[in-house]
């Protein structure tokens, strides 16, 4: 089966649940891949959709995916002068470094009283890629985890009132298959523990905030062929952002502190 309708039918019996800001609408998902689904009710604003490391790879097409699906998105970029394809097309974008105090504060006052219903955390690196115990170089390491687990943990931090505000309070946190511990065949050892770490943090969060309605999730988003991968590998960003919307779309309480690859299958932390 092709990976795309993998993703679309992966959960049988499931309808894709596309939540509103204040009510829900249904459709087949089916009609995700082959028609333009809207986030917006009659009368209802759309559900706003803010993604951070939106100016290319996967997080570029998720923005722009959720953007032709109705959504209201915020793109963030630590360059957003150079996001001019999201510009192209409307898409609202705003400056956000993930490293940077400053910058993840003025994004927050840039943001005060905006309800947001979704919050990807996609921005990361490849970062440190020793294989080995000699070659890890601990300030290359600092680093890695500094963009791909505390970036992610500010965020959540800064935007907590806007989720709290928001209809869906839903956080996607972009990881990978290589955080999870059952599933460590060695190698790339700083970015490894960089999304262990993130797991971690989402998983406590999922437990800290399930009793306000909140659901944090950790997705991996495939082998994309991204300019951190290689064109070897599996999905075209486009791919891999059609098969996550329909996942992202469709959560609901009951997958709060989960751990999932692009086609909605479970993975073992």
């Amino acid at each position: 089966m092709n990976p795309l309708n993998t993703a679309l039918t992966s959960r049988l019996g499931r309808i894709l649940l596309a939540v509103m800001t204040s009510g829900y609408l249904l459709i087949s998902p089916i009609s995700v891949a082959t028609e333009t689904t809207s986030s917006q009710a009659i009368g209802n604003p759309p559900a706003t959709v803010l993604v951070t490391g939106a100016n290319r790879g996967i997080g570029l097409a998720l923005a722009r995916y959720f953007h032709q699906h109705g959504f209201s998105v915020i793109a963030t970029a630590r360059k957003p002068n150079e996001a001019l394809q999201l510009k192209a097309i409307g898409v609202e974008t705003l400056p956000l470094d993930i490293t940077d105090p400053a910058s993840i504060a003025a994004l927050k006052s840039e943001l005060t009283g905006r309800p947001i219903d979704i919050l990807l955390n996609n921005a990361g690196i490849k970062g440190h890629s020793a294989t080995a115990l000699d070659d890890l170089d601990i300030e290359q390491l600092k680093t890695t985890f500094d963009v791909n687990s505390l970036g992610a943990l500010r965020v959540i931090q800064a935007l907590m009132p806007n989720l709290k505000i928001g209809a869906q309070k839903t956080v996607v946190n972009m990881s990978s298959r290589m955080g999870s511990i059952a599933d460590n065949t060695g190698g790339a050892i700083g970015y490894r523990a960089s999304k262990g770490a993130l797991n971690n943090f989402n998983k406590s969060l999922s437990i800290e905030f399930s009793e306000q309605g909140f659901v944090f999730v950790v997705l991996h988003p495939g082998w994309v062929r991204t300019d951190m991968t290689s064109d070897r590998a599996t999905y075209s960003t486009d791919e891999s952002a059609e098969a996550l919307f329909v996942l992202i779309t469709e959560l609901s309480q009951s997958d709060n502190g989960r751990f999932y690859d692009l086609h909605g299958e479970s993975i073992a932390w």
